[in-house]
Order: C-alpha cells, then structure tokens, then sequence
C-alpha cells in the first residue's frame, strides 16, 4: 500500500510511503525541491542538517540536493559565454529555488512529480529558457529519480551539466567500502591522480575524490556497522562520480554528475540541448540490508 501526506512545517513537505516496506522519502519543493529523508525498513540512510535547510542562502548540508546548471564550482565563481561573464555559485541555482508540484500518484508506488522553469532571475546568471521536470518515485527498498531536461529557447543550444548530491548517513565510514567502476580518481584538493583502491583515510580533514572515465552504470557502498548496501545507478550522460566527506562528520557523498567542475567553461562533457529539445536521464538509489 502506498500513500502521500503533506505537512506544512517551516515549508510545505510531501512524505510519500510504500507502508507493506516501511520505506519513506519526504519532499520539500519550496526548498530547492530537495529530498530530506529516505527511509527504509524504517531505517533513516540520509544526513541532514536541519540549520543549513532553513536559512535559504546556504548550501543544505544533508538529503538530497539537485545540482543544475553546473556541478562543483567555477573559478571565481564566473563563466563566459558569447563574450559576456555570468556568476554561478557553487552546484548552480536549482537547489535554492522554489520547484511547483504538477502530479501525484500512489497507484502500485508513491510518485511526485515537480517543474522548475526558467525565469527573470535565473536569466541574469544562465541566459537560456528551460523546463526541468523531476520525477521522484518511491517503490520498496528503491528510490527512483526520472528527469527531463527541455531547452526552450528558439534559437541557441543549452549548454549545462546536472547531478545530485546525496549525504548518506554514517556514523562508522571508516568501515565503508567501495565499489566505483573507474580505475583511478581526481584529489581535488591536491590536484593529483590516484589509483583506485576502493577505501579513503578516513583521517584525513576533507576527501574531495573525482572518479571519470567510468566503466560501468553503478556504483556500491557498503556498510558493515549497519548491515547495509547502497547501490547508485545511472544513464547516460552522467559520467563522473564524486566522492566526499569531511573528518567527524557523520556522512559521505555519492554524487553522480554528467560533467566535472567548470564544464560550463571548458566544454568538456556539457549536455548541449537544441532548441525546443529535450533530454531525459534517471537515477536509481537501492538500499539493501544484508
């Protein structure tokens, strides 16, 4: 049995069920539409800071996050396109803006459908039109996140890259092991290479781990001090996985990103959509206790 409940805390929060699970997943649209929680088996699997959530001007430290029109960070915050210098802050706008709620379903799952559109704000720092369609769909112990990407515009192509940023709650990572399908990885704090071994010290103050080149469609965490496995899939064009955490803090996060830092400068790996086009990609998230 399914079912969807809406609350109205600080902002409006839908919590969509599959009650015969005991899985949940609660929705904020107003706040970036950003996932907060994912239960299963009434087991809580993200972190989440409740004071970065309700100052609207930071970064939500926890859930899950929507990175869009660029994943990581810009030098100075700036790209150039067609000769003129726009500033985006970190992972892009979508995260702070409020998202509209256009369908609901709890027939043989619990979805949400939410729209993010292009507007007279979003135009000064991205000068392109767009739609951004999300759906999230809760089905026992997997959460699938279906989106589509629709450039508006009549006449120039819309470049952008998209990812999400999930804090997955740990309070043993250093007992996590790793299963990413690439065979070296990006320190993006000292700019050097590393082969991929599957562990991170967890000593060090921040590892920020940029995984490219992948060979496969998922990745996998486990946790032994919860007898639990996460499995993250995805489509194409997401081509790069991000690992980062940060000493005494009780999460890590697995981010899928179509394109690395400051794509929207150097081009590399930026969806480009035609005029009038759309794109679509998924993600799936599998927790499984084992």
């Amino acid at each position: 049995m399914f079912a969807i409940a809406l609350q109205q805390k600080q902002y409006k929060t839908y919590t969509l069920s599959d009650l015969s699970f005991n899985s949940s997943i609660n929705v904020v649209p107003d706040r970036g539409g950003i996932i907060t929680s994912w239960r299963v088996k009434n087991q809580e699997l993200l972190y989440f800071e409740p004071k970065s959530f309700e100052n609207r001007e930071l970064n939500v430290r926890g859930g899950i996050p929507i990175l869009f029109p660029i994943c990581g960070n810009l030098p100075n915050n700036i790209y150039n396109y067609n000769g003129n210098n726009y500033t985006i802050k970190q992972h892009g706008f979508a995260q702070y803006l409020p998202w509209e709620v256009i369908g609901k379903s709890n027939q043989d799952r619990a979805s949400i459908t939410l729209v993010l559109t292009s507007n007279r704000l979003t135009r000064t720092v991205y000068p392109f039109d767009f739609k951004l369609t999300f759906t999230y769909q809760l089905k026992g112990n997997s959460l699938e996140i279906f989106q589509t990407y629709t450039n508006l515009g009549n006449t120039q192509r819309m470049p952008f890259s998209t990812g999400l940023n999930p804090y997955f709650l740990a309070p043993n990572k250093h007992q996590l092991h790793f299963d990413i399908p690439s065979m070296q990885y990006w320190d993006y704090k000292t700019r050097t290479f590393h082969y991929n071994n599957c562990k991170f010290d967890p000593n060090l103050d921040e590892v920020d781990a940029v995984f490219e080149k992948l060979t496969g469609l998922a990745t996998t965490v486990e946790d032994p001090s919860r007898n639990l496995r996460i499995t993250l899939s995805y489509t194409y064009p997401y081509s790069t996985i991000v690992f980062w955490t940060v000493k005494n803090q009780d999460f890590y996060c697995l981010e899928p990103w179509t394109a690395p830092h400051n794509s929207l400068n150097t081009g590399y790996r930026l969806v480009n959509l035609e005029p009038g086009s759309s794109c679509e990609m998924l993600i799936r998230l599998t927790a499984t206790f084992v």
